[in-house]
């Protein structure tokens, strides 16, 4: 038996390739196949299911371009209706992998349609439960995300209540628990950073699992402080569940090196300008209405967050090799219009470019009386500490009001380390705003100067 974790960081997401007697499951694959081919064709192996635990909303799923590669068969839970060829398991329905055996827990709440798997192995022993969005380490399923459904989150929530204490919380302490995410991801609010667990430790310290908490109270905490979804979410929900464009297709579209009037023509033809380069890269000079989101940071999140029309024209600027990679990672969020980057990169631009002034921490510090400082970090980092009388401006939702700051004043820009003030940055510039200029090191470095703070206080200690 071999069960390998394929842990995505900029994703936060975790897929799962079980083998056993040259027979493979795939459970949540990615967008890209060739990793998933490729490992089965090293261990002289056949991938005979995809198992998907619901329609993801946070990345597209490979589950479509993996079947017909490889004649797998799709497997989704009960409910489920996507528009392509799979089988509709049904609760405790069986499937064999080699001498292992795969059982479908029908665990709905975070989704009508999700489902646990079950790994039990050859000689009849419970080991593991693949649980998707259904349970995470130190959290579960937010249940706000079912798409074209009548059922409210509280509904959603009640269903998971139940799920959890009627399927899960009755198995062995010892069985491993594989979750589809981790911390950085939207699909929960706290989630660990550890990618497996056993059960058994799961009950002791998850929040959700306690023995004595009510239906009511459960929908209660599970509800309480959910964030609205990332705007690209029932997009990607719903090409998971229609199916999309095939991955060797975007990949050859992407990927196509631009000649300067060629890349000068589509911007003007309404192509957004993406620069994936690093933040330090990108404020020493880009080309003017460019968009920065690094590769160097959770990019698919941002790109997903930050870009609201999944069918919106791109056009790289990347660094020499990187190509492919950001035509794979913009691919996992479902944006497959991308059709090609400029050769030869920003050397090659002829033009004169753009650039951010950035100072440093202890420069602020100095001058902190006479400056507008702007927080663009998520509600909670803000809400735990920050600086005193900096504005509050969350890049998260940046796009549901552009006008917020006066464009005729001077604003001093920062989030956590300097990754996201700049993509702050570059989104602000491209609607009219000039006298932007980044804080290098961001919040990390404000708060070792004597720089006046705010810390939130539990009440509890008061």
């Amino acid at each position: 038996m071999k069960i390998e974790q394929l842990y995505t960081k900029c994703l936060a997401q975790g897929a799962y390739y079980i083998e056993s007697k040259g027979e493979v499951a795939i459970i949540d694959p990615l967008r890209e196949t060739e990793p998933y081919i490729e490992m089965a064709k090293e261990n002289d192996a056949k991938i005979k299911y995809v198992f998907e635990t619901h329609f993801h909303a946070d990345f597209v799923s490979g589950h479509v371009d993996l079947a017909k590669k490889t004649g797998a068969q799709i497997v989704y839970g009960p409910t489920a209706n996507p528009s392509f060829d799979f089988i509709s398991a049904q609760d405790n329905q069986e499937f064999n992998i080699g001498d292992l055996t795969i059982k479908v827990l029908h665990t709905p709440g975070h989704t009508p349609e999700s489902v646990t798997y079950l790994l039990i192995d050859a000689e009849g022993k419970e080991t593991a439960i693949f649980t998707g969005d259904t349970l995470f380490l130190g959290d579960v399923g937010r249940p706000d995300l079912a798409i074209k459904s009548n059922l409210t989150q509280n509904d959603l929530a009640g269903m998971l209540f139940d799920s959890l204490r009627n399927r899960i919380m009755p198995l062995a302490d010892d069985i491993l628990v594989y979750p589809a995410h981790g911390a950085g991801s939207s699909c929960g609010k706290n989630m660990s950073s550890d990618t497996v667990d056993t059960l058994g430790n799961q009950k002791k310290t998850n929040y959700a699992l306690r023995v004595d908490m009510t239906k009511a109270e459960f929908i209660k905490e599970v509800t309480t402080g959910i964030l609205p979804p990332p705007q690209y979410f029932p997009k990607n929900a719903l090409m998971n569940k229609m199916g999309y464009e095939t991955i060797d297709s975007v990949m050859a579209k992407g990927t196509q090196a631009l000649e300067l009037a060629d890349f000068k023509n589509e911007v003007n033809n309404g192509a957004l300008i993406l620069d994936v380069r690093s933040q330090s890269e990108f404020i020493e000079g880009f080309i003017p209405n460019s968009l920065f989101i690094g590769l160097n940071g959770t990019f698919a999140m941002w790109v997903g967050a930050l870009i609201e029309d999944i069918q919106q024209k791109i056009v790289l600027i990347s660094p020499e090799g990187k190509e492919e990679e950001a035509v794979i990672r913009l691919s996992r969020v479902g944006y497959d219009n991308t059709i090609g980057f400029l050769k030869g990169g920003i050397k090659s631009w002829d033009a004169t470019l753009n650039t951010i002034t950035s100072v440093s921490a202890n420069e602020v510090a100095k001058n902190v009386d006479y400056l507008n400082i702007v927080d663009v970090r998520k509600p909670g980092e803000y809400d735990s500490e920050h600086v005193q009388n900096a504005a509050h401006y969350a890049l998260d939702f940046m796009n549901d009001d552009l006008t917020k700051l006066d464009k005729n004043k001077e604003y001093h820009v920062h989030c956590a380390g300097g990754y996201r003030s700049v993509i702050a940055i570059s989104l602000l510039m491209r609607n009219g705003y000039t006298k932007l200029i980044d804080i290098a090191g961001g919040f990390n470095a404000l708060k070792n100067t004597d720089i006046p703070k705010t810390v939130w206080v539990c009440p509890s200690t008061l």
